[in-house]
């Protein structure tokens, strides 16, 4: 039963964040989605790096 309501509040966080996003989000232009495509290559670059040292140890 924890499960089940554990899982109901994720939902509806999750649709309220949709639903928020949608009504009050405003679209980027195209230099601050190349600013953002280039620093998640790198944090993704550093997350990987990362959990390849963490399963080494």
């Amino acid at each position: 039963m924890t499960l089940l309501i554990i899982l109901a509040c994720l939902f509806g966080a999750v649709a309220l964040m949709v639903i928020l996003g949608e009504r009050f989000g405003k679209p980027m232009d195209e230099e601050q989605q190349a600013k953002f495509s280039k620093t998640t290559w790198i944090l993704v670059f550093a997350i990987l790096i990362a959990a390849l040292v963490k399963g080494m140890l």
